[in-house]
């Protein structure tokens, strides 16, 4: 072989020993950028947990027991109670068991809906704590008028939040009752903010209601409430009272009630009949009727107290929507805003 030849061989190993080398550093940088990202995913995703289980860490609630404490979030959700069912729903939540699920859909608003595959646990003031349980819930919601008897039973099948709706007499009213329930429900699940914006929100929709009544002449308009029903033959009437739902959601559109009982109505109303209508028939009268019940154009239809009030012949009687719902949370609060406005703007 001559020097020429050796030569030029010489040159195309070193090539190919500089090419494997070149290659090497290549697959090697490779190799380290990928363990650089995979290193910085991980970093990423420990420091997203963190702040998942910082941002869902332990939540210290108040009810009608005192304290309770959820170490996370609640995320399945059994309600004994509609207040509170309207509440989780308005927060962006369907529970996972509710008592009396058709009623419910019956009385309550259809703005806050109950999805069809919610499991019905039994009667609000009987539920059925085999079903309760057997849904594994992480929170029960109940309250004290109808739950009190078995508080324990419920709390030995998850932590239970127990409240009660109608504050004594000089322990502030229902509406007030209602946000700090709504706050302290919005917590339970986690949904802090969304609670937040649902009560600025409603805020809001007073103040745009009080524009459209005041464009409508109605601004402070005087009224009495009423739900009305029969029992037993007989028009019965409940007239709402200042410490009610109703009447504080009213209050906050400027309009003024004029139903004042001797004494306190713990749940906001007084049960009466059509003989205590002549004592404030120069105001206005709201009501609320079943279609299929209504003592206006059935019981009172011929009764000469009725039709003898100032408010009758001067056609002064205004009626709201049967499935306006005045034992509600902020939603039905809306509802009821939305539909004394529109029957007295019409």
């Amino acid at each position: 072989m001559n020097k020429r030849l050796m030569g030029l061989i010489m040159v195309i190993v070193v090539m190919l020993i500089a090419a494997g080398c070149g290659s090497n550093n290549t697959n090697n940088s490779a190799a380290n950028g990928e363990a650089t990202s995979n290193a910085t995913a991980a970093a990423n995703a420990t420091a997203t947990n963190a702040g998942t289980e910082a941002a869902s860490g332990p939540i210290i609630l108040k009810d009608a027991k005192g304290e309770l404490k959820l170490d996370k979030p609640a995320l399945k959700v059994v309600v004994l109670e509609w207040t509170f069912t309207e509440d989780v729903i308005a927060l962006g939540v369907q529970p996972v068991g509710n008592a009396d699920n058709e009623n419910y859909k019956l009385y309550v608003t259809s703005e806050a809906p109950l999805d069809a595959g919610v499991t019905d646990v039994g009667a609000r003031d009987e539920p059925n704590l085999e079903t309760i349980a057997a849904l594994k819930p992480d929170l029960i919601i109940a309250n004290t008028d109808s739950h009190e008897a078995i508080y324990e039973q419920l709390k030995g099948i998850a932590p239970t939040l127990i409240f009660s709706l109608y504050p004594l007499e000089g322990q502030g009213d229902q509406y007030t009752q209602m946000e700090e329930m709504f706050k302290t429900i919005a917590a339970a699940v986690g949904k802090t903010a969304e609670g937040d914006k649902v009560l600025a929100d409603l805020d809001t929709h007073y103040a745009d209601a009080k524009v459209k009544l005041a464009a409508a002449g109605k601004e402070g308009l005087n009224y009495v409430l009423t739900q009305a029903y029969s029992y037993q033959n007989a028009a019965t009437m409940r007239l709402f009272t200042n410490n009610s739902l109703a009447v504080q959601t009213l209050d906050r559109i400027g309009l003024k009630n004029d139903w004042n009982p001797e004494k306190f109505e713990i749940y906001g109303f007084s049960t009466s009949t059509v003989e205590s209508l002549p004592a404030v028939q120069d105001t206005n009268l709201l009501y609320i009727v079943q279609k299929d019940d209504n003592i206006f154009t059935k019981e009172l239809k011929d009764n000469s107290v009725w039709n003898g009030l100032t408010f009758v012949k001067e056609k002064r009687t205004f009626g709201l929507d049967s499935a306006t719902w005045v034992f509600g949370g902020p939603v039905s609060s809306k509802v009821i805003v939305d539909e004394v406005v529109k029957t007295l703007t019409k």
